[in-house]
């Protein structure tokens, strides 16, 4: 194949109004085959017979000369978006952040683009979202945190999910050991009680993580005291929800040594409010979050929490629904629920009871 002159393809280029040179284009200039070239720049494994000296050459010039790969022309050719469809309760709180991160990792490894779409808890968008990703030829669907109200034959993985739907792979966090390293840390420091914050009744953790705390503290004599209990209220990703919880709880006015929230950004909040009722965190209560959002640490006191790899639950629904959408249709080897781990992270906001003076 003849080599066009360097500066005939910069001049096509120019002329191009910014349009990048196509991929024949490409070819000729390098005075390779355009097959050559898409094995190249798109990573196939036949890419292995070619010498790096000439893939090298290929790399400069796509880049010299702005080429890009026709995605619309990828996709038809093979009957494919490369696309996955990701449904949120909405995007600004670090649980959904961290968990797209692991998501975008494992995704950006493997070529896939991924549209994100935020339910905001409206019944409405819960019903319209899951059609509107269909409509956009994703292959496959990650819910995270979000109850499975729409039907497809596609793939899905759900995060945080916990009801069994034909299917669907659920990641879930081991509830009951969260809660015995929860419990069991502020019963070692000698804490009989505890004020609970719950979690918001369309949660899909606030059951099972409920549950599993009534028994880790049945098991070690510790009793639960409604009036020291209040629920999360409103969507709003803010610390305000955990505060104003913290607030109803201060108001009973019975005395308590922990406070063991539903999640760091209520735990935050919490702690605003027992500062304000001139209470010493942790001197005079200990305040235990769970998730481990990026936040947790710079706060002040430095937040002791339940770390959920929430990164890691991302990497792993991502990499089960790629594994997924190349076995077809069934799901081989991938168990229905795939469970991982807890770990407690120890700071600054949690301490033994003080000694009664």
């Amino acid at each position: 194949m003849p080599r066009l002159p360097k500066d005939s393809l910069k001049k096509n280029s120019e002329k191009q109004n910014g349009r990048s040179v196509s991929l024949k284009e490409l070819a000729a200039h390098l005075g390779l085959s355009a097959t050559s070239l898409s094995l190249v720049l798109n990573d196939a494994p036949a890419a292995s017979a070619i010498p790096q000296e000439t893939k090298d050459r290929i790399f400069e010039a796509a880049q010299r000369f702005n080429y890009r790969p026709n995605y619309f022309a990828r996709s038809l050719r093979a009957q494919r978006s490369f696309t996955l469809g990701v449904i949120v309760p909405e995007l600004s709180d670090g649980y959904s952040a961290m968990v797209l991160n692991g998501v975008e990792a494992a995704l950006s490894k493997e070529g896939f683009f991924y549209l994100t779409a935020s339910h905001l808890h409206r019944e409405d968008l819960l019903e319209h979202h899951p059609k509107m990703l269909l409509e956009r030829q994703v292959e496959g669907i990650i819910a995270v945190d979000t109850p499975i109200r729409f039907q497809t034959d596609l793939p899905v993985v759900s995060i945080s999910g916990h009801e069994a739907v034909k299917g669907v792979t659920n990641v879930i966090l081991n509830h009951q050991h969260a809660a015995e390293l929860g419990i069991g840390h502020l019963f070692t420091l000698g804490h009989r009680r505890i004020a609970f914050i719950k979690g918001q009744d369309f949660s899909s953790d606030t059951n099972v993580r409920w549950e599993t705390i009534e028994q880790s503290t049945a098991k070690r004599g510790i009793k639960i005291d409604s009036a020291l209990t209040a629920q999360l209220e409103g969507d709003i990703p803010s610390p305000e929800i955990g505060y104003i919880a913290a607030q109803k709880i201060l108001t009973v006015k019975k005395p308590f040594t922990a406070l063991f929230a539903f999640n760091d950004i209520s735990a935050i909040g919490a702690i605003r409010a027992l500062q304000e009722a001139d209470l010493r965190v942790p001197e005079d209560v200990s305040v235990l979050g769970f998730d481990d959002v990026y936040a947790a640490a710079f706060h002040n006191p430095a937040l002791t929490t339940i770390r959920q790899p929430l990164f890691e639950m991302g990497q792993i629904a991502a990499q089960t629904l790629l594994r997924r959408i190349s076995q077809g249709s069934t799901n081989g080897e991938i168990p229905p629920v795939i469970s991982v781990e807890p770990k407690l992270v120890v700071r600054q906001s949690t301490a033994a009871v003080a000694a009664v003076k």
